[in-house]
Protein backbone atom coordinates (compact mmCIF):
# COMPACT_ATOMS: atom_id res chain seq x y z
CA UNK A 1 0.00 0.00 0.00
CA UNK A 2 1.56 3.51 -1.50
CA UNK A 3 0.61 6.19 0.79
CA UNK A 4 -0.78 9.09 -0.76
CA UNK A 5 0.98 12.32 -1.48
CA UNK A 6 -0.19 15.00 0.60
CA UNK A 7 0.09 17.08 -2.86
CA UNK A 8 -2.80 14.83 -4.27
CA UNK A 9 -4.89 14.67 -0.93
CA UNK A 10 -5.00 18.54 -1.47
CA UNK A 11 -6.15 18.70 -5.28
CA UNK A 12 -8.33 16.36 -4.53
CA UNK A 13 -9.10 17.30 -0.80
CA UNK A 14 -13.49 16.73 -1.31
CA UNK A 15 -12.83 13.20 -2.86
CA UNK A 16 -10.46 12.07 -0.29
CA UNK A 17 -12.56 13.07 2.47
CA UNK A 18 -15.18 11.48 0.85
CA UNK A 19 -13.57 8.19 0.68
CA UNK A 20 -12.29 8.53 4.08
CA UNK A 21 -15.83 9.12 5.13
CA UNK A 22 -17.09 5.82 3.27
CA UNK A 23 -14.62 3.80 2.11
CA UNK A 24 -11.69 3.54 4.62
CA UNK A 25 -8.21 5.34 5.83
CA UNK A 26 -6.57 7.09 3.81
CA UNK A 27 -2.34 6.66 4.46
CA UNK A 28 -0.70 10.54 3.71
CA UNK A 29 2.95 11.16 3.39
CA UNK A 30 3.91 14.68 2.79
CA UNK A 31 7.89 14.70 3.04
CA UNK A 32 9.63 13.52 6.19
CA UNK A 33 5.60 13.21 7.80
CA UNK A 34 3.55 10.28 7.43
CA UNK A 35 0.03 10.82 8.73
CA UNK A 36 -3.50 9.02 8.56
CA UNK A 37 -6.65 10.68 8.03
CA UNK A 38 -9.59 8.39 9.48
CA UNK A 39 -13.51 8.75 10.04
CA UNK A 40 -14.41 8.76 13.37
CA UNK A 41 -16.26 5.14 13.24
CA UNK A 42 -12.99 3.34 11.85
CA UNK A 43 -11.45 5.35 15.07
CA UNK A 44 -14.27 3.42 16.84
CA UNK A 45 -13.48 0.23 15.63
CA UNK A 46 -10.13 0.65 16.13
CA UNK A 47 -10.29 1.13 19.86
CA UNK A 48 -13.22 -1.24 20.11
CA UNK A 49 -11.52 -3.62 22.31
CA UNK A 50 -9.88 -1.05 25.39
CA UNK A 51 -11.08 -0.84 27.90
CA UNK A 52 -10.86 1.74 31.25
CA UNK A 53 -9.93 -0.96 34.34
CA UNK A 54 -10.90 -0.11 37.36
CA UNK A 55 -9.97 -0.96 40.55
CA UNK A 56 -12.71 -0.55 43.66
CA UNK A 57 -11.76 0.28 47.29
CA UNK A 58 -14.26 0.32 49.89
CA UNK A 59 -12.92 3.04 52.77
CA UNK A 60 -13.04 2.92 56.24
CA UNK A 61 -15.33 5.42 56.74
CA UNK A 62 -18.10 3.22 54.07
CA UNK A 63 -17.02 5.40 51.50
CA UNK A 64 -15.67 3.89 47.71
CA UNK A 65 -12.70 4.98 45.67
CA UNK A 66 -13.00 3.98 42.15
CA UNK A 67 -9.31 4.12 41.18
CA UNK A 68 -8.26 3.97 37.39
CA UNK A 69 -5.21 1.43 36.27
CA UNK A 70 -4.21 2.89 32.77
CA UNK A 71 -4.13 6.92 34.02
CA UNK A 72 -3.18 8.28 38.19
CA UNK A 73 -7.21 9.10 37.98
CA UNK A 74 -9.37 8.15 41.29
CA UNK A 75 -12.42 9.64 42.26
CA UNK A 76 -14.35 8.66 46.12
CA UNK A 77 -18.11 8.71 46.22
CA UNK A 78 -20.56 7.10 48.62
CA UNK A 79 -21.16 4.10 46.67
CA UNK A 80 -19.26 2.23 43.76
CA UNK A 81 -21.94 3.89 41.24
CA UNK A 82 -21.05 7.30 42.07
CA UNK A 83 -17.78 6.98 42.71
CA UNK A 84 -17.71 5.66 38.59
CA UNK A 85 -19.86 8.08 37.66
CA UNK A 86 -17.09 11.10 39.10
CA UNK A 87 -14.63 8.76 37.51
CA UNK A 88 -16.31 8.88 33.89
CA UNK A 89 -16.19 12.53 34.39
CA UNK A 90 -12.39 12.55 35.38
CA UNK A 91 -11.79 11.25 32.49
CA UNK A 92 -13.17 12.86 30.06
CA UNK A 93 -11.82 16.37 31.65
CA UNK A 94 -8.06 14.82 31.68
CA UNK A 95 -9.05 13.43 28.12
CA UNK A 96 -9.77 17.40 27.13
CA UNK A 97 -7.03 18.65 28.95
CA UNK A 98 -4.54 16.27 27.35
CA UNK A 99 -5.89 17.30 24.15
CA UNK A 100 -5.75 20.69 24.47
CA UNK A 101 -2.16 20.66 25.84
CA UNK A 102 -1.36 17.62 23.50
CA UNK A 103 2.23 18.63 22.59
CA UNK A 104 2.96 18.96 26.49
CA UNK A 105 1.12 15.64 27.03
CA UNK A 106 2.54 13.78 23.97
CA UNK A 107 5.99 14.27 25.27
CA UNK A 108 6.28 13.69 28.45
CA UNK A 109 7.47 9.80 28.95
CA UNK A 110 4.80 9.24 31.65
CA UNK A 111 1.77 10.38 29.71
CA UNK A 112 2.25 9.19 26.01
CA UNK A 113 0.55 5.70 26.57
CA UNK A 114 -2.15 7.71 27.59
CA UNK A 115 -3.18 8.47 24.02
CA UNK A 116 -5.29 5.74 23.37
CA UNK A 117 -7.63 6.42 25.90
CA UNK A 118 -7.77 9.77 25.48
CA UNK A 119 -8.57 9.53 21.96
CA UNK A 120 -11.17 6.49 22.38
CA UNK A 121 -13.00 9.14 25.52
CA UNK A 122 -13.31 12.47 23.27
CA UNK A 123 -14.94 9.59 20.97
CA UNK A 124 -17.62 8.57 23.49
CA UNK A 125 -18.14 12.14 24.49
CA UNK A 126 -20.24 11.62 27.54
CA UNK A 127 -18.78 10.59 30.98
CA UNK A 128 -21.88 7.74 30.64
CA UNK A 129 -20.53 6.39 27.47
CA UNK A 130 -17.12 6.31 28.80
CA UNK A 131 -18.56 4.24 32.46
CA UNK A 132 -20.23 1.31 29.65
CA UNK A 133 -16.24 0.99 28.46
CA UNK A 134 -15.03 0.56 32.44
CA UNK A 135 -13.88 -2.58 33.68
CA UNK A 136 -14.28 -2.65 37.57
CA UNK A 137 -12.57 -5.43 39.93
CA UNK A 138 -11.99 -5.13 43.57
CA UNK A 139 -8.59 -3.54 44.22
CA UNK A 140 -6.24 -4.80 47.17
CA UNK A 141 -4.93 -3.06 49.96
Amino acid sequence: MQPVSATDVRKNWSSVCDDVARNRPVFVKRTRDEMVMASTEDMKNILEGLRYHVDIYMEADGSVTAALREIDLAENGSDKETACTLLSEAILEYAEEYYSEFQTYRNAPNRRAHLPYVIKAILLREPASIKEEMVCRNGKI
